[in-house]
């Protein structure tokens, strides 16, 4: 195989990074597309591509002959049946975080990869940004010592927006956004700690989304749109406030790792601003990020050693591409992966075990902050 033929399910928001796959003189081509929005469709084949087939079908889809390998961009609690369906119809499949919403479906999709001999990538692109990639780097170097504490804060700006104004505000369809939003922290904290997550107590609320507004209402059929601080301003419009909305929106998770490192992580989705803290603690100093600045700072404490002297500013380098450049990078390593056998930075494994906390911390919310065991697969 010379050139990857792909197949695209899914043609909502995350959809935009399906343009690095098409190169038709490179290594890989969009050939089919599938969503069931006929509206998604005509925007992507205006924006990416219109010489391919399209279905609303996905299981129409991945009978094709001419479709190598499949990207699955379908909402959350598809990924799982989009999955496993395209591994077993002989295709390699690409699917963007979380793997599945539930332990037991990432599991079931592993077995069916390696059941079926084909490969299995989780779309964890913030291994491929700059920040981080310079944050592990750090630590991987020895410059602050041994990790034994972190600390995160994810303020999510148009929190509001993006995940209380549609299917993302149901826990019927996320099991909590500490998968949606938090996997890819949750994976950030145990790919630079060198360690997966073995116990967690966690406490939630819904502080500000939700309420007792008809589930049907929509922004632009609301009376108090002109006034409402939440009035959509795009194309994601149903009331944030509605009855049906159970997802929390204020979180706090504590989390203790294999090798022992504690570790906190924080999100809530009513904040002015975006953006992500991190705080790695070591034996020699302390690494922390500005994702506003683009910058990392070290700091490291006495030690009776040429560290002591100075500390150490980091200015990431711009990239093109989005999300820091990552979204081009991670699309050609599943490339690399399927043609060339290039193993990528994230395993199944990695996306699996997010999911694993992110759900065991959702039961600790909904359980007064007991203490839940996050196991591996057996």
């Amino acid at each position: 195989m010379k050139q990857v033929r792909m197949g695209i399910i899914g043609t909502g928001l995350r959809s935009g990074i399906a343009k690095h796959w098409h190169q038709p003189e490179g290594e890989s081509i969009i050939t089919g597309v599938a969503d069931i929005n006929p509206e998604n469709l005509e925007k992507f084949k205006e924006k990416v591509t219109s010489d391919c087939f399209t279905t609303d079908s996905y299981v129409e889809l991945l009978k094709r002959d001419d479709i190598d390998a499949v990207a699955i961009l379908s909402p959350d609690y598809l990924h799982e049946e989009h999955a496993v369906a395209a591994l077993k119809a002989g295709k390699h499949v690409y699917c963007e975080k979380p793997l599945a919403i539930t332990e037991a479906g990432c599991d079931r999709i592993m077995k069916t990869a390696e059941e079926t001999g084909k490969h299995l990538m989780v779309g964890f692109n913030m291994r491929y940004m700059r920040m981080f990639q310079t944050m592990k780097g750090i630590v991987d170097s020895g410059v602050i010592g041994d990790i034994k504490a972190v600390w995160v804060r994810h303020f999510v700006g148009y929190g509001g927006y993006f995940y209380y104004h549609d299917w993302h505000g149901l826990s019927k369809n996320t099991t909590s956004l500490l998968l949606q939003k938090g996997s890819h922290d949750i994976d950030i904290i145990h790919w630079i700690a060198g360690a997966y997550t073995k116990r967690v107590s966690a406490f939630g609320s819904l502080s500000f989304y939700g309420g007792d507004k008809p589930n049907d209402l929509t922004c632009p059929t609301c009376d108090i749109r002109d006034t409402c601080t939440e009035a959509s301003p795009g194309t994601l419009i149903e009331c944030a406030f509605r009855e049906e909305i159970d997802v929390e929106d204020n979180n706090v998770v504590i989390m203790e790792l294999e090798n022992g490192i504690k570790a906190s992580y924080l999100q809530c989705h009513f904040t002015p601003d975006y953006h992500r803290n991190y705080t790695f603690i070591g034996t020699k100093g302390r690494m922390e990020n500005s994702e506003p600045d683009g910058k990392v700072y070290v700091k490291t404490r006495k030690s009776n050693s040429w560290e002591e002297f100075s500390d150490q500013t980091y200015d990431i380098k711009p990239a093109e591409g989005g999300h820091g450049g990552a979204d081009p990078v991670i699309c050609k390593e599943f490339i690399d992966l399927v043609l060339h056998g290039k193993e990528p930075i994230p395993t199944p494994l990695d996306g699996r075990m997010s999911v694993a906390v992110g759900c065991a911390a959702t039961e600790s919310i909904r359980n007064n902050g007991k203490v839940i065991e996050v196991n591996r697969p057996t």
